[in-house]
């Protein structure tokens, strides 16, 4: 990202699997699985329904959940099939991959396949930080957040995390099944955001190694 589209983001940093925003609260998030929900019988919706509700109850903390909806990337597949149309020596079963391929290729062009990823956003707020380094008592009268340092990131991220496993514990009784994003899922997440039709192609940037931590 240029450094002008930078300005306009809340987003200072990501490092150890961790978005640190400028006002030094901290997020980390989760990619849920799917399920079909309408294949399964009343008896197993109303199940999940009610450990989603009860999961959703239980939080003392705010969530967001982010769906993600992206035309499917089929480059390598379409490549596959023009390789086998060259190859190919029977004019009839030559003709017909050609069609196979534009039918195919028509059909991602009209945007009509899509594919779906879920995620979940967990914070963690500079005012809980707050409390938890002064014993219960709110820092009143700070006019600076706090500084990032190693051992801030560290007790901050320890409770964050503590956070991230309850969601995962709760998604997990509804059938779901999570993972904590790293660093370099990060910023490719973000990074596809704001380049959505570089990222349907499958380009995503080159991540320096002295940042993938």
């Amino acid at each position: 990202m240029t450094r002008a589209t930078q300005q306009f983001l809340e987003i200072e940093q990501i490092r150890e699997g961790v978005i640190i925003l400028k006002d030094k609260s901290i997020r980390g998030i989760l990619m849920v699985s799917s399920q079909n929900f309408a294949l399964k019988s009343e008896d197993e919706q109303n199940a999940i329904i009610f450990q989603f509700q009860t999961m959703l109850n239980s939080l003392d903390f705010s969530c967001q959940v982010i769906i993600q909806s992206r035309k499917l990337n089929i480059t390598g597949y379409l490549e596959k099939i023009k390789q086998l149309q060259t190859q190919q020596q029977n004019d009839l079963l030559r003709m017909q991959i050609i069609e196979y391929y534009n039918f195919i290729n028509n059909i991602v062009q009209s945007g009509s396949i899509m594919t779906k990823a879920f995620y979940v956003v967990v914070p963690y707020t500079i005012m809980e930080a707050q409390k938890l380094a002064s014993s219960g008592k709110f820092l009143f009268g700070q006019k600076e957040p706090p500084y990032v340092t190693d051992e801030n990131l560290q007790r901050w991220k320890s409770q964050l995390w503590q956070r991230m496993e309850f969601v995962v514990l709760g998604l997990r009784r509804c059938g779901l099944k999570t993972i904590p994003l790293t660093t370099p899922e990060l910023i490719e997440l973000f990074w596809s955001l704001y380049h959505p039709k570089e990222a349907e192609v499958g380009y995503y940037p080159e991540i320096p190694p002295e940042i993938i931590t």
